[in-house]
């Protein structure tokens, strides 16, 4: 729904006040995610409320998080309905940390084998002494 007197926003205007790139904001609105902010004019244009520009920063912010488009996308539509969603995103950015987490013990552990075989590396002189492996140092 438009917003009466507001003044409308062209696509590159959106993009250059967000940063985003053009098809981006495309591809968002393909989505569903712009809604109810996008309406198009009498030759098929899209225009924006000037309210799409929070609605994209919050997207932008929510994706740097590590939320993907489709938990984004739930967010926003509990908020168009008129609820607060912030109990959603709380569960979100949990689920995130948790995810994190586990990548951060994974990186660790391949950390500390790089480590463990870089210490006892030996550098090879000639092909005779690659025996039947590819290389010796990575068992």
């Amino acid at each position: 729904m438009i917003v009466p007197g507001s003044q409308l926003l062209k696509i590159g205007e959106v993009a250059q006040e967000t940063g985003l790139s053009i098809k981006t904001i495309r591809y968002y609105d393909q989505l569903g995610l712009l809604l109810p902010s996008v309406q198009r004019n009498q030759a098929g244009y899209r225009l924006f409320q000037p309210v799409v520009i929070n609605r994209l920063q919050f997207i932008k912010k929510t994706q740097s998080l590590g939320l993907s488009l489709k938990e984004i996308k739930e967010i926003l539509d509990i908020h168009d309905s008129g609820a607060v969603p912030c109990p959603a995103i709380k569960e979100c950015l949990v689920k995130q940390l948790a995810i994190i987490d586990i990548h951060i013990n994974n990186l660790h552990f391949v950390k500390t084998e790089l480590q463990t075989i870089l210490s006892d590396w030996q550098d090879l002189e000639s092909r005779d002494q690659l025996s039947q492996t590819i290389c010796p140092n990575i068992k």
